[in-house]
């Protein structure tokens, strides 16, 4: 069986790259919904319905986990999907979201004011917050940043853009001399923006990047579920499914994943 992974699209490629370079034994699954993308600018219904179509395809192809390696997705959905779809449809079945493991890098890091740049929908649902009050994490502040241009900008390729738009923003803050202790990259596809950011402001405040975070993550979690380890096939395959073809996705596939992979849609 195999470890699945969703999202709208590229982030979530950026994630699996991360990942199976941590751990690249096992057997992935990727579904990429690139008919809908972006989820920041959707219903909370809409988001559900089309989560939830990715993750019953990738159950369909016999993975036993799945990451939700969306943020929006995550903050919409998974709650839901883990009490409802997985107990009536999949029982022996996990998935797990990219929120959880962020807002436990940043307790352990001890920063006590953070900026969170993410969707629309992943800012409005306070996920992030709720979290942290889950862990009586009362002395860290995160300040939510909403930054729907950013996700159409990395789609388009514009990463120099991207990164001045929130660059933009952090500084704006530093300027009055506000205290930053951290900055959250609330969404897959800033990964892409991780690098530009850290060399602009160097040891200013810590970068919490999912790609550096979820890899360490998953391999925690696998050690400490080894009912759902030992059911994972060691062929070392990825096959990736877009829901529409985009000829520019050829190319980072082919990067990412050094073209070892299967590409359908």
């Amino acid at each position: 069986m195999k470890i699945g992974l969703f999202d709208s699209g590229l982030g979530g490629l950026l994630i699996l790259k991360a990942v199976t370079s941590k751990l690249p034994w096992y057997d992935y699954e990727y579904y990429g919904d690139t008919q809908h993308l972006p989820y920041g600018d959707k219903t909370e219904a809409e988001i559900y319905r089309l989560t939830k179509q990715g993750i019953q395809h990738l159950f369909e192809r016999d993975c036993v986990l799945i990451i939700i390696a969306c943020n929006t997705a995550s903050a919409e959905t998974l709650r839901r999907l883990q009490d409802e779809f997985l107990p009536e449809y999949y029982p022996h079945r996990r998935i797990l979201g990219v929120i959880v493991p962020v807002v436990e890098e940043v307790i352990d890091s001890a920063c006590k004011k953070v900026l969170l740049f993410a969707t629309k929908r992943t800012v409005s649902s306070g996920k992030y917050h709720l979290e942290l009050g889950k862990r009586n994490e009362i002395d860290t502040k995160i300040e939510s940043i909403a930054t729907p241009k950013v996700v159409p900008l990395i789609e388009e390729g514009k990463i120099g853009e991207a990164v001045s738009h929130i660059a933009t923003h952090i500084d704006k803050k530093l300027a009055t001399g506000e205290r930053i202790d951290g900055v959250i990259l609330g969404c897959t596809h800033y990964v892409l923006l991780a690098d530009a950011l850290q060399e602009r402001f160097g040891s200013t405040f810590s970068i919490f990047s999912q790609h550096r975070i979820i890899p360490n993550k998953l391999d925690t979690y696998l050690q400490r579920h080894p009912e759902i380890e030992a059911r994972l096939t060691r062929q070392g395959r990825r096959n990736i499914f877009l829901t529409e073809h985009r000829s520019d996705y050829d190319r980072y596939i082919a990067t990412l994943l050094e073209g070892h992979f299967v590409a359908s849609n």
